[in-house]
């Protein structure tokens, strides 16, 4: 809760205000003690004794990053957002220079292009000296209209990416600002007036001539000074425009080389790309290739289980038939006829063939008187053989 932005807050840049420090500056602000100490709970008024005790400026420094209290209070202006008004109050400050330079660090990162200009180009004039804190932990000596010029026409100040803004030769051309005004001009008008005043009149002129030589200006010497004026006012617009040329060229030659290592990013992010795939590629052929043998080999196994399981099946048939061929054999034996019966015959019953073997075992020959025995003579007689013995 005490990270988030004030919900009344308005969106700057068409983003949250907090997102115009990058995010892993404001991560190290968020775990520095500094944020969590003094910069809990401040609102707009009690910002401004924080800024008050300010003695120096800068970004990170240190091994881990750690954040100066100039970008703490950055960050929570940004977070609750003070009203324009409080903002040009810190930066018209005279007396404390550390809380003109946060109000001047604020405006150039959430004002319009013309706040920027009108209210950061007077600072110029503002030549007391500040402590900056380097990225190694160092203090250097630096001044307040240097701070003020970096803000102006650098991409980078205090480790925060500052919003891009218009060339200020653009705007005058399109009439949102006026022509620069130099702070020594006027001091160069009146050195010339002094000048022009140390000169003796000529009593020959007319009474206009004399009422300006009274002046201390002649229409001669007004030509050259306006005509001087308007050469040193040239040849300082031509200044600002080449400085301002110079530096879109620097500009142009840094949006060049980003350009070109985002390219370059670009292309090994399309090597590791190609990579990643030819990776998955051998890796899905190396499954497939063990899949196709992982199905060979139980196909393999099938098949031989599957022969095995025929000759098993196989000599089980033919067990089997043997067994029943077997005992075919067996039920066969068992109801055949006995040995020396006449198969066309009538069967005997047991009782007659006891008595036959009781006869054959006395050794007494058939009775002829035996019906069976004339029957079977007769039968003997009609197919032409002889009687029985």
């Amino acid at each position: 809760m005490a990270n988030r932005t004030d919900p009344l807050a308005r969106s700057i840049h068409g983003t949250n205000p907090q997102n115009l420090v990058e995010k892993i500056v404001r991560a190290k602000i968020y775990q520095s003690n500094y944020w969590k100490e003094q910069c809990f709970g401040l609102t707009a008024e009690t910002l401004v004794d924080k800024a008050m005790e300010l003695d120096h400026t800068g970004g990170t420094h240190g091994g881990n990053r750690r954040p100066t209290p100039f970008l703490c209070l950055a960050l929570k202006m940004l977070q609750i957002q003070p009203d324009k008004e409080i903002v040009v109050e810190f930066i018209k400050n005279e007396d404390y220079k550390y809380v003109r330079v946060l109000g001047a660090f604020y405006l150039r990162l959430t004002g319009t292009v013309a706040d920027v200009y009108q209210y950061l180009e007077p600072l110029y004039n503002d030549y007391r000296k500040i402590r900056q804190k380097l990225s190694d932990g160092k203090f250097t000596l630096t001044h307040v209209d240097e701070f003020i010029d970096e803000l102006l026409t650098k991409d980078y100040s205090c480790d925060t990416a500052l919003p891009r803004i218009q060339k200020r030769w653009i705007l005058e051309a399109s009439g949102t600002l006026e022509p620069r005004r130099s702070a020594l001009e006027d001091d160069f008008e009146e050195e010339e007036e002094d000048k022009e005043d140390g000169q003796p009149m000529d009593v020959d002129e007319p009474n206009t001539r004399e009422k300006d030589h009274l002046r201390g200006r002649s229409p001669t010497k007004e030509r050259d000074r306006e005509r001087e004026r308007d050469r040193d006012r040239k040849h300082e617009r031509d200044r600002d425009h080449d400085r301002d040329r110079d530096h879109g060229d620097y500009g142009r030659g840094r949006e060049r080389d980003r350009d070109r290592d985002r390219g370059r990013e670009r292309d090994r992010e399309r090597d590791r790309e190609r990579d990643r795939h030819r990776i998955r590629d051998d890796d899905y052929n190396r499954d497939r290739d063990r899949d196709g043998r992982e199905r060979e080999r139980r196909d393999r196994d099938r098949g031989r289980h599957r022969s095995r399981s025929r000759s098993r099946s196989r000599d089980r048939r033919e067990r089997d038939r043997e067994v029943g061929e077997l005992r075919k054999r067996r039920g066969r034996g068992s109801a055949s006829p006995p040995r020396g019966r006449a198969d066309d015959g009538p069967r005997e019953e047991p009782k007659k063939r006891k008595e036959k073997k009781e006869k054959k075992g006395s050794g007494k020959g058939p009775d002829p008187n035996d019906p069976e025995i004339i029957e079977m003579n007769k039968l003997r007689a009609s197919i032409g053989l002889g009687p029985l013995k």
